[in-house]
């Protein structure tokens, strides 16, 4: 398949990662990928979110197939997965978590990752309000320096988010020096993230 995007390190597919991701086995070392709870939460904006325009999208209705979602982890030997606790994965120790300490009383005040590494569990605390000046139009995009701290649990090596959504994933691998590949079913998603990688770029003073 014919990367929609491959410049410096990162590449990017628009497709289904269930798809993509059986070409790639081999091509990464770490997953660190933030997948769809099944909490309908996009299906739902915020007040906010409808009035910078969202528009109700059922991606987020449901989980994955648990043995889809198997053989996509499969794809790297080390695994980060936020919203792990809604997926049937294997007992370990190593989660982390983000801490919202302004989270509004119909969110939770934390969300949680699930890795596949033998290490202590750990925590960022974060606010969502900090994020607002970076938001892209993704209706669950992560904050960057959430998934920054989120590489810094992880191994070295090159990074896999097979759920790009907006590329911030990309973004935090791409400013700590790290290959990394994000597969995204919507194209307006993709373009966003290759927007995000190109600015990143020439803030670091490459070429776009």
């Amino acid at each position: 398949m014919k990367p929609y995007y491959d410049h410096a390190g990162m590449t990017i597919y628009h497709g289904d990662c269930r798809e993509v991701v059986p070409s790639l086995v081999g091509g990464a070392e770490v997953i660190v990928t933030d997948p769809p709870y099944g909490i309908d939460f996009a299906g739902q904006p915020t007040k906010w979110q409808r009035r910078a325009g969202a528009r109700p999208v059922d991606w987020d209705a449901a989980p994955i197939n648990g043995s889809e979602f198997e053989a996509i982890l499969q794809c790297a030997p080390v695994q980060c997965v936020w919203g792990g606790n809604y997926y049937a994965l294997k007992p370990a120790r190593g989660w982390l978590a983000w801490v919202k300490p302004d989270a509004p009383p119909s969110m939770g005040s934390l969300e949680l990752a699930w890795t596949n590494i033998d290490q202590n569990a750990a925590h960022i605390v974060h606010s969502i309000g900090a994020t607002n000046a970076e938001r892209v139009g993704h209706p669950t995009q992560k904050p960057l320096r959430v998934m920054l701290w989120t590489l810094s649990k992880m191994p070295s090596g090159s990074v896999l988010d097979p759920f790009m959504g907006s590329g911030t994933t990309l973004v935090a691998a791409k400013q700590v020096g790290r290959r990394a590949i994000g597969i995204e079913l919507e194209e307006r998603y993709c373009e966003i993230a290759a927007r995000r990688l190109s600015q990143e770029m020439l803030d670091l003073g490459g070429a776009a």
